[in-house]
């Protein structure tokens, strides 16, 4: 599962949606990756193309030009042991605020790697 991404936005605590923590990453060819956690949820909601899990065990590495997503070996289908590789080298993107939302999103239920 590949993208290149045009955008990618978080958000650690939307008040309007609950304080929900968001990362959004849409692609040049309008695909789109949604990962979110709402303060009392024990699972990532993790949306991919319209298809939606929810998932713990999420590893995300995020640097200046990728974005990759590996997914756990029991995640649902078609998502198991999934990576899923964003291209950041054009996004119009603040990694600043991605990492926030990261943060909040993986905290207990994964890994978060900062390149």
């Amino acid at each position: 599962m590949h993208m290149n991404a045009a955008l990618l936005m978080g958000n650690p605590c939307d008040e309007e949606e609950d304080d929900l923590a968001l990362l959004c990453c849409q692609g040049t060819e309008g695909e789109m990756l949604l990962l979110s956690r709402a303060p009392d949820e024990d699972e990532v909601e993790l949306v991919w193309d319209e298809q939606a899990i929810g998932v713990r065990g999420l590893k995300v590495t995020l640097g200046a030009e990728r974005l990759w997503v590996e997914l756990p070996a029991d995640a649902e289908a078609p998502f198991s042991a999934a990576v899923i590789r964003v291209n950041l080298a054009d996004a119009l993107a603040d990694l600043d605020e991605a990492q926030a939302a990261l943060e909040v999103i993986l905290d207990g239920t994964g890994t978060l790697v900062r390149e």
